[in-house]
């Protein structure tokens, strides 16, 4: 089993489909998406058909939440970039349609898959305690735990803080997979630092200014080898439409 995992496509479509091409050549069975599929990026209806056909496991995202749940006319903005946000939410379910939006809202949390060693991996977009709040690079050892839970399984895939990393904290291997669609650069954005804790999901649309290289989309390979995990931590070059 050869696992292609990825998260935080954003609805950038073309980058999703730079980095699909590139595991294509080097061959995967399962794909895995750990949330923050569609919004808020210029594609989400062909980001969405593309996971679709390529038959994607997929969890639900902060962005996936406010997508199917948000009530915008109780959310009041406070800024033009907030209004502007509240307006590609509004233009975002609109492409997708209610049927997507409905399948968007049936997403689970996390998704369980066993290991052909008799391990269990366990896919979240946040972290096992909490899937909306997010295991970050920069956590030390004792935050990292409290965030793992009762069960987090042996192998922990997760996203939403959109910087990768591959480290071990009391027995868990925690693999964060990065971005698709929104890697940053050197400067972290708002919504990563905003997502420290949990928080109504009208607050996706207060995020701040953000700060994100649009020059490569961040994916991640998980093989059992011999018996022993394999992870290799792609960078995919983008080109300028991506």
């Amino acid at each position: 089993m050869r696992l292609l995992c990825v998260s935080d496509i954003h609805g950038h479509a073309d980058a999703l489909a730079a980095v699909l091409a590139t595991a294509e050549r080097r061959g995967y069975t399962q794909l895995l998406v750990a949330g923050d599929l569609c919004f808020p990026g210029p594609k989400p209806l062909e980001t969405w058909r593309r996971l679709t056909q390529a038959k994607a496991v997929c969890v639900q995202g902060v962005s996936d939440r406010a997508l199917a749940t948000l009530d915008i006319d109780k959310v009041r903005p406070r800024s033009e970039h907030e209004r502007a946000r509240l307006d590609r939410l509004a233009q975002t379910r609109t492409e997708l349609g209610e049927l997507i939006l409905a399948r968007l809202a049936r997403l689970a949390p996390t998704h369980r898959l066993p290991l052909e060693d008799g391990g269990e991996l366990v896919l979240v977009h946040g972290s096992p305690a909490d899937p909306l709040e997010p295991i970050s690079h920069d956590m030390t050892d004792e935050e990292v735990l409290s965030l793992l839970g009762d069960d987090p399984a042996d192998v922990v895939i997760c996203g939403g803080s959109h910087v990768p990393f591959d480290r071990m904290v009391g027995g868990v291997r925690i693999i964060n997979v990065g971005s698709v669609g929104e890697a940053p650069c050197s400067v972290r954005s708002d919504v990563d630092r905003m997502r420290g804790g949990a928080r109504p999901a009208g607050e996706l649309v207060r995020s701040g200014a953000v700060s994100y290289g649009a020059g490569h989309a961040d994916a991640t390979f998980v093989e059992l080898r011999a018996g022993e995990l394999w992870v290799e931590q792609l960078v995919v070059p983008l080109g300028r439409a991506a």
